[in-house]
Formats: structure tokens, sequence, C-alpha cells
């Protein structure tokens, strides 16, 4: 039993660190790909997934900009002319990603312009 448990336990720390690594090689790759300009992202105040995003932009020195669709009128409409359903929206080198995702960043920026 105690075998068992051992076993488990060192599966889940490897997949944990697997994990870590992947999320980590995303982060890299997007930081070489993104150039200044290349990524903005339209935010509400109040969304959790856009702070998330900021927070993982900074982590992986991935340069973009952000503007508050609450507090910046142009923003604003520019996020109602995408009829979007919600924040953020990403828009990565003119094409539009709606919530946020490293994987399809990455992806979009890989993607010949």
């Amino acid at each position: 039993m105690i075998g068992l448990t051992l076993l488990v336990l060192a599966a889940l720390s490897a997949q944990t660190w697997w994990s870590a690594r992947y999320r980590a090689n995303v982060g890299a790759e997007v930081a070489a790909l993104a150039k200044a300009g290349d990524i903005r992202m339209l935010s509400s105040d109040s969304c959790g997934i856009c702070d998330q995003a900021r927070r993982w932009f900074i982590a992986h020195h991935v340069p973009f900009t952000e503007c508050s669709i609450d507090r910046d009128s142009a923003c604003r409409t520019d996020f109602e002319a995408r009829l979007a359903p919600g924040t953020p929206v990403l828009l990565v080198r003119q094409r539009v990603l709606l919530g946020f995702s490293p994987e399809q960043l990455r992806a979009a920026l890989a993607a010949p312009a």
C-alpha cells in the first residue's frame, strides 16, 4: 500500500513539474515572437481573466498594450464594433482572440502575416 501511494505521489509530482515546464516554454516562445505593438488587450476593470493575462504577460516579459473599456471611450467603441461577448479581447497583429490562451496566442504570433 505504501509503495502504491509513493508511486501515485511521484506521478503527480512529475505531472506538476512537466506542466510548469510546458507553461514556461510557451511563455518564452511568445516572448520571443512578440514585438512591441503586436499585442493589444481590450480589458474591463472587473475581469479576472484580464488580470490573469496581464500577470502572465508581465511574468513572461511579453510586450503588450492594454486599454480599459470601462475608462477609455475609444477602447469601448473598438470593443463594441467587434461584437465581442466579453473581455479580454486580444488583438494580435490585427487578429482577434477572445479570452486568454497562451497556446492560441503563440499560434497567432507564429502564423504568417
